[in-house]
């Protein structure tokens, strides 16, 4: 009966080909192989599009060519197939997309797909982080035994009157803007990368990092200094903290792949994981990029509240449209941000 086999590559599983079935292995591929040698003949004068149809039909040929070889006694068939490989091998060689190409699929395609991806670990990481902060800074707002535990009096003041303000503007806003951006993609790096422990790592980030936030926000309201804190957090830290957050999710989630790789093998299921978040932290490094320049040329340096807000308000809608609109049409067209093709599903008879 007609059966459906998959084959991953040249080293794919074999099957044995009579002569009835050599000939419903032409029929089922020979298109394929008329359109790979009509693009191989068109040479450097491919677009985009069809660089990208070359790549994808020379691998599926290759494998082709790897099922023909070992399982039949055709001799015209394999001679007819060996040449088109590697006249394509040679065209792939030669028609490499140029390097802007690259990057447009990654920043309109590889990365919003990765994110839309994990949209409710994302939302989940935003949603409990954020209610620890909050309950973390009502405790110490409604308590002044907490407070007096975290610092004395003239520490408190000295914080909530100069330091958490002259945090932002005592250096250049340059030099600032550089070393935020590393702190924040170092930290998000190791949310993302090591969360292949199980999503320790990943969890202990996301404490340390709403732990900061809630402590600073409750000494802020408990001393009457909210409105300096929101206003100062705010225009970066929509941005920032939003990245941080996606960073988290793609930690807990390869960390969940471990546990749970579902219908995949474990191997497999990390794998795959593992290209999708490199093409999240890759992604990260850009948005970090922008809520660093907030944060050191806007956020201590634009004096009018309600513009720096405005600002750090554009950015994270901006990024949140560009994710969802972007995010949602590639992955209905069945991208997920991993690099890897898909493997070809080859109609044999059986």
């Amino acid at each position: 009966m007609p059966g459906r086999v998959h084959f991953a590559g040249p080293a794919g599983p074999h099957v044995s080909l009579t002569r009835v079935d050599v000939d419903a292995y032409v029929a089922a591929h020979n298109a394929d192989w008329q359109r790979l040698e009509r693009l191989v003949n068109r040479g450097r004068k491919l677009t985009g599009t069809e660089i990208d149809e070359l790549v994808e039909l020379y691998q599926r040929t290759a494998t082709h060519l790897s099922v023909v070889r070992s399982s039949s006694p055709d001799p015209q068939l394999v001679g007819r197939l060996s040449s088109l490989v590697a006249r394509a091998r040679a065209a792939v060689a030669g028609a490499q997309a140029p390097l802007w190409r690259d990057v447009t699929r990654f920043a309109t395609v590889s990365f919003p797909a990765a994110a839309y991806r994990m949209r409710w670990w994302w939302l989940g990481s935003a949603v409990l982080g954020n209610l620890l902060a909050l309950a973390l800074a009502i405790w110490i707002v409604h308590s002044p035994d907490v407070q007096a535990s975290i610092g004395t009096p003239d520490e408190i003041r000295e914080l909530v009157d100069h330091d958490f303000a002259n945090y932002y503007t005592e250096h250049s806003a340059a030099s600032f803007a550089f070393h935020v951006w590393l702190n924040n993609a170092w930290v998000s790096a190791v949310a993302l990368i090591f969360g292949i422990l199980l999503g320790i790592p990943t969890v202990w980030v996301l404490l340390q990092n709403q732990i900061n936030l809630g402590v600073t926000g409750g000494l802020m309201v408990a001393s009457g200094k909210g409105t300096v804190f929101f206003g100062l957090i705010l225009p970066h830290g929509l941005l920032e903290l939003t990245a941080v957050y996606l960073a988290c999710a793609g930690g807990l989630k390869m960390g969940w792949t471990v546990i749970d790789p579902g219908r995949r093998k474990r191997g497999q299921a990390l794998a795959e994981e593992g290209r999708s978040a490199v093409s999240v932290a890759i992604g990260l490094v850009a948005v970090l990029l922008v809520s660093g320049l907030i944060e050191g040329f806007v956020t201590g340096w634009v004096h009018t509240t309600w513009l720096r807000i405005g600002i750090g308000v554009v950015a994270e809608a901006a990024f949140l449209g560009y994710i969802v609109v972007l995010g949602r049409r590639a992955t209905r067209r069945g991208e997920t941000g991993d690099a890897e093709l898909r493997p070809d599903l080859a109609p044999v008879a059986g």
